[in-house]
């Protein structure tokens, strides 16, 4: 699976993603996450099953969902108080769960 976050400048998201990463590796899953600064999503929606906004960039929810209605990708801002403590096993269930609807 690959997992795509956004957020406003595509550092904050950084450890998110290591963790995110290390809960896969543990489970056995081989996924690709990544994250990128807010519009460089629209860019790179194509590449992921599942796209995850980080709470700051909330704003940008309804047409990121627009977006990725059109292209069979789903779009939800992630949990804040996951993304504040960087929950990566949290998160990463969370992308799953939207992939499997």
């Amino acid at each position: 699976m690959n997992i795509l976050l956004c957020c406003a400048a595509g550092m904050s998201t950084s450890l998110l993603v290591s963790r995110m990463e290390k809960a896969a590796k543990e489970q056995g899953k081989d996924y690709t996450i990544w994250a990128v600064p807010g519009e460089q999503a629209r860019k790179q929606i194509d590449k992921a099953d599942v796209l995850l906004l980080g709470p700051q960039v909330r704003f940008m929810l309804n047409d990121m969902a627009d977006l990725g209605k059109s292209k069979g990708v789903p779009v939800d801002v992630i949990n804040t108080l996951h993304y504040g403590t960087a929950d990566g096993a949290e998160v990463l269930k969370h992308a799953e769960s939207m992939a499997e609807k």
